[in-house]
């Protein structure tokens, strides 16, 4: 006789970018599993299928996992997370006062919100005529960088596959109809002035922001402190 399956709570909430509400349930040993050997492999490639399956799995497959932005795909994961091992988080954060002591701190991931930048916009001016209109990175624009420590041309590449379209006047230049290579190249000829422009729309865009404030117990000062992404909140 085949062992019976268990059934599972499932819970809602809304992806940031669309306001859709999806449904979701905790994650399993197997899929707790997963997380653990992407965790021991070291590797970001590992951990960014790990964490795509664990998604797709949770969701019922009702997420698109290859094209949400990664800052939905985190906030989902978060959720997940808080529901499957705890909402608590126990973190250890480092003072910003004196910028050497570690000090104990919890966060409810139940609040952790994505948040984005006043005046953020996706369309960049690059001269009077021409500019750019842009999409947030996935999760797999990371999978062939080295996200602790990446080059110059890791930055690029994501870039240039962020590029929804490239306008010149009445001339608009669609992803589909350009190669990652001429993105690339067309990035790397733009002024310095033009690519802090770029570099604003990554710097502001939408990302998992939480404010946690706490006292230093060897200079008893009050202190706050802003995390950011997924990372800080493990």
């Amino acid at each position: 006789m085949a062992l019976p399956n268990l059934n599972q709570q499932t819970f809602e909430l809304n992806i940031p970018s669309s306001d859709e509400k999806i449904k979701y349930r905790p994650f399993l040993v197997k899929e707790e599993k997963l997380l653990l050997q992407a965790q021991e492999s070291g590797k970001d490639t590992d951990m960014i299928g790990s964490l795509k399956q664990i998604i797709r799995n949770c969701t019922f497959e009702k997420v698109d996992v290859d094209n949400l932005p990664s800052f939905d795909m985190e906030y989902i994961f978060l959720n997940i997370r808080a529901k499957s091992v705890g909402e608590i988080a126990k973190l250890s954060v480092l003072s910003p006062d004196d910028k050497k002591t570690y000090v104990p701190v919890e966060v409810d991931l139940t609040k952790v919100n994505v948040e984005v930048d006043v005046g953020h916009t996706n369309k960049i001016e690059l001269t009077k005529d021409a500019g750019m209109v842009m999409t947030y990175p996935t999760l797999d624009a990371f999978s062939g960088a080295n996200m602790t420590n990446p080059t110059a041309d890791d930055l690029i590449t994501i870039m240039a596959d962020c590029i929804l379209q490239i306008y010149d006047g009445d001339n608009v230049y669609d992803k589909v109809d350009s190669t990652l290579d001429e993105r690339k190249d067309f990035l790397e000829n733009l002024t310095q002035e033009q690519f802090l422009k770029l570099q604003d729309f990554f710097n502001t865009m939408p990302r998992l922001k939480h404010e946690v404030s706490f006292t230093n117990p060897k200079t008893k000062k009050k202190q706050k402190i802003v995390l950011e992404g997924l990372r800080s909140f493990f």
